[in-house]
């Protein structure tokens, strides 16, 4: 690793983090760097990026606007499988990162660049999940993670290096959180919210408007799905960016979405963290009733079975690994009739399902019904009871003897 590196492709937000990671670079390595920003729906905060970057000290700055791929490629194949990690998170961040890892090896190999570098600390998930995507699609290209090399290891020291080398920043003291955002979720952790006793300030959200505050009408919803993707809201057909920000809008006006969680990290850490996710909240409720009435029982419990293990390769960052693509493929096997209609309920944080169809329902109600019907005998339950209690009365008959 003692060769010189000619050109550096840097995952650039224009935070703090990366801000100072893009100076300090090209001060360290002496030679161009190239900030990459993928737009995934963080909005407003690509505003002014290229002229910032530029002025940092980019030979280039490259924003591409990546939102529909984002959510077809990466989100919806989550949602199909249910993904939920620890029984809360959704994944917004974790889901995020090989996709622009990706598209940052590829500007590196078209821009002839033999290194790339990311801004994430040494004791969080995404150095794992940038750095595993860079070895899987590009094993030999050079990898330079500033928060593993230099002194810098506070905030309140990046903001002073900033402040040093005339770079506009947007975090200062009074609101040192960290923040994520893009169409699915934004995240916030460090600083005021490091002690897990301390409930997150209200003004820190963005999406979502308290439960409190919101209307005090219910308002109702139906989300279509075809083989599993959510394809249209109250009969509008929606790309899927947009149908991901509609639903976010629904949500966001009716307090749905927030989350305040102490997860695992990856790196054997525990972290705090609040996240709004109205959309994906709403969405992750309706394919699960969709699939209430579309798939077969043993099929469900099967991929359910699934569901942590997939959860777990997401959140650690192993989206390109061979054992990933095998989880995909038979989750989407599960996928293929799970189309129709559900209508939900969205009141003041709250997400109920209203009701469901689907010309590929299971659901009979002539087999289903308490009333008087001719397709179901009830005496062949007391047979299929009594095979199936036969090794509990064998059991029972062994503990007796012992008794006697």
């Amino acid at each position: 690793m003692s060769t010189k590196i000619k050109k550096i492709v840097l995952a650039y937000s224009g935070g703090l983090d990366t801000s100072v990671i893009l100076k300090w670079l090209a001060e360290t390595y002496q030679c161009p760097v190239v900030a990459f920003s993928a737009d995934v729906g963080q909005g407003e905060e690509l505003d002014q990026l290229e002229e910032k970057g530029l002025s940092t000290g980019a030979e280039e700055v490259v924003i591409e606007d990546l939102r529909e791929t984002f959510v077809r490629d990466y989100v919806f194949p989550a949602f199909r499988a249910n993904a939920i990690y620890e029984g809360h998170y959704l994944l917004g961040t974790s889901l995020a990162r090989p996709l622009i890892a990706k598209r940052q090896i590829e500007i590196a190999q078209s821009r002839g660049a033999d290194a790339v570098s990311h801004g994430a600390t040494g004791k969080g998930n995404d150095q794992v999940r940038f750095e595993l995507t860079y070895q899987a699609l590009a094993p030999d290209i050079r990898i330079i993670a500033p928060w593993r090399q230099w002194s810098l290891n506070s905030r309140q020291s990046l903001m002073d290096y900033a402040k040093a080398h005339g770079i506009a920043v947007p975090t200062t003291p009074k609101k040192p959180y960290s923040t994520d955002r893009n169409l699915l979720h934004i995240s916030y952790e460090g600083g005021i919210l490091e002690d897990p006793w301390a409930g997150a300030p209200d003004d820190m959200f963005t999406l979502s408007v308290s439960p409190q505050e919101a209307p005090d009408r219910p308002e109702v919803i139906e989300i279509s799905f075809a083989q599993g993707n959510p394809v249209a809201i109250n009969d509008e057909k929606l790309s899927p960016a947009d149908l991901l920000a509609r639903l976010n809008a629904f949500g966001g006006r009716n307090g749905i979405g927030r989350l305040d969680l102490v997860e695992n990290r990856f790196v054997g850490m525990k972290s705090r963290g609040v996240y709004e996710t109205p959309g994906g909240t709403i969405l992750r409720q309706a394919h699960m009733a969709m699939e209430s009435i579309t798939m077969d029982r043993e099929v469900m419990h099967l991929r359910d079975s699934l569901i942590p293990k997939y959860a777990e390769l997401v959140y650690y960052g192993f989206w390109f690994s061979p054992e990933m693509k095998v989880l995909q493929t038979t989750i989407d096997e599960t996928q293929k009739s799970v189309s129709g209609t559900v209508r939900l309920e969205l009141y003041k944080g709250n997400c109920g399902v209203l009701g469901r169809k689907s010309d590929m329902s299971m659901y009979r109600s002539d087999f289903a019904t308490f009333e008087s019907d001719e397709v179901y005998r009830q005496q062949d339950a007391e047979g299929f009871i009594r095979l199936n209690g036969l090794r509990l009365r064998i059991q029972a008959l062994m503990k007796n003897r012992g008794k006697d």
